[in-house]
């Protein structure tokens, strides 16, 4: 009761009611998620009630820092939806190729995520995370596991700050201590792995993929401050402070 009692003291007469709703939405995908961590409508669940807490204003500061992201932002630049075998013809090496076989080989449906209308510059960043997710899987070249999404979450939540980013890289931690905890280390390598990622790359959410299917993965990643070949989990080294002076 401790999160709702919360809520109550941080409403504004009225809102009471939305505020219990958007509580009891978050629970109820957090629940889903830890009875089955691969269902994509309990992700959404949490994401949606976690719109209007105070974390979730402070990702659109975040990300606006950045002047491209900002200027997409107030654009609402969003793509249209893939055609995925045209994107397979391309020559292999390229994002477009690369991101056709991976929804290729995993059967996946690049148009799978829970859409919502783009109101407000919050909306817009829950939508482009949304749209680009196994975009971001191929350039980090982070495959679809368990350990792999925890991975992508914590590069997420070093470059946005994303409340839901959060939640799972802290909701796995807790699922493998509990569950399986002789891989947490594992766990904690694929977190950090993650988020040295997110340090040291320029931000993914100022990315027209959809301009540059046909430039090659490895130009992306030399473009976006990464290693042409990224190494696995665990082998990655710490990003360097810049000198001062």
């Amino acid at each position: 009761m401790f999160l709702l009692d919360r809520l109550r003291r941080r409403s504004r007469p009225g809102d009471h009611h939305k505020d219990q709703v958007h509580y009891l939405t978050t629970l109820r995908g957090v629940l889903g998620m830890l009875r089955n961590p691969e269902g994509t409508e309990s992700v959404f669940d949490i994401e949606d009630g976690l719109k209007d807490t105070r974390a979730a204003e402070g990702v659109v500061a975040r990300v606006c820092r950045d002047a491209e992201v900002a200027a997409m932002m107030r654009a609402r630049y969003l793509a249209e939806p893939v055609d995925i075998d045209a994107l397979e013809q391309l020559p292999p090496g390229t994002l477009g190729h690369a991101f056709a076989r991976h929804i290729l080989d995993h059967g996946f449906d690049p148009d799978y995520y829970r859409k919502l209308a783009v109101e407000t510059d919050l909306d817009w960043v829950m939508m482009r995370m949304r749209q680009t997710h196994d975009i971001w899987h191929v350039v980090l070249d982070i495959d679809t596991s368990r350990l792999g999404e925890i991975a992508v979450k914590a590069f997420e939540l070093s470059q946005t700050w994303r409340p839901l980013s959060a939640v799972i890289t802290c909701g796995g931690m807790m699922r493998y201590l509990m569950k399986e905890p002789e891989q947490l280390g594992d766990v904690m390598q694929h977190i950090s792995h993650g988020y040295q990622l997110g340090r040291a790359a320029r931000p993914f959410l100022a990315q027209k993929w959809e301009h540059g299917w046909e430039r090659t993965l490895q130009d992306w990643r030399r473009a976006l401050g990464l290693p042409e070949e990224i190494p696995a989990a665990g082998l990655l080294e710490p990003p360097r402070k810049p000198q001062e002076g």
